[in-house]
């Protein structure tokens, strides 16, 4: 499992995220306190928005903590948007590509999760995304496939739908194809003016999720855990919910992809 946090608000550096807090981000990766694994060394990546609609992106392998590009990156940079991602790998290679944020056009998307049993279908998962968005397919891993997979599936015109209707068929996948658990999955992703998140699982271990309003920053940060070890004011997102979240406004709907909805 991975660890993240994103950010939306009045520009902030991104250090006051990623780095500073005394449960950072970056702290996470070699302490997460929330998920089975502590350690996330496979990689980081970080995807803010700026003066044009495409995003900046700085991904690498290293462990976030031994990087000194990150530390200086994040101490210049200032973002009313952006989001963060430390990685421990489910199977896929350690590799830049691999790296979470993924990034097509004004979009980027993260993910903390997993489809269980994805290497019996990933060929069958890129059969699912479209010759449209195809070409933004850099690196295998199960993460990637639902970014680009919801994108064919209409994201700029309906996120929600979209990402359920993706989540819908690679969960369709893992539970043909695949073995348990079948989806679990935390994801993050953005088009520059809102930041959305997805809290889902196929069983009752959905990742944890939790967001925060903070008076001082005036902007909201969403993430894997709390970023403070004395705040107990951070508002965990329920299991099975999709959050919009726009700038000082937050909307929670219920998350309920296809396959699960026939089931019922």
């Amino acid at each position: 499992m991975c660890r993240w946090a994103a950010y939306v608000g009045q520009p902030i550096f991104l250090e006051d995220i990623v780095s500073r807090p005394d449960h950072s981000l970056i702290r996470q990766s070699q302490g997460a306190r929330r998920c089975v694994t502590a350690v996330n060394a496979d990689g980081f990546g970080l995807a803010w928005y700026g003066d044009r609609p495409e995003p900046g992106l700085y991904r690498d392998v290293m462990p976030a903590w031994s990087d000194p590009n990150l530390h200086s990156l994040v101490a210049q940079v200032r973002s009313g948007l952006f989001m963060a991602h430390v990685r421990a790998s489910t199977g896929t290679a350690t590799s830049r590509t691999n790296c979470h944020p993924f990034v097509a056009g004004r979009w980027s998307f993260m993910h903390n999760g997993q489809f269980g049993g994805y290497d019996g279908f990933r060929r069958d998962a890129d059969v699912m995304i479209t010759d449209e968005f195809y070409p933004h397919r850099k690196g295998a891993t199960d993460s990637e496939a639902l970014f680009l997979i919801a994108l064919g599936e209409g994201l700029d015109r309906d996120p929600k739908g979209a990402m359920e209707r993706a989540m819908a068929r690679l969960t369709d996948l893992a539970m043909r194809r695949g073995s348990a658990p079948h989806v679990r999955a935390a994801c993050a992703f953005s088009d520059g003016q809102r930041l959305y998140a997805i809290r889902h699982a196929s069983d009752d271990q959905a990742p944890s999720l939790f967001h925060r309003w903070s008076q001082t920053r005036n902007g909201r940060a969403v993430v894997s855990e709390p970023l403070e070890t004395d705040e107990n004011d951070w508002t965990e997102v329920p299991p099975g919910s999709f959050c919009i979240f726009d700038r000082d406004s937050v909307t929670v709907q219920p998350f309920v992809p296809p396959v699960q909805a026939r089931a019922a």
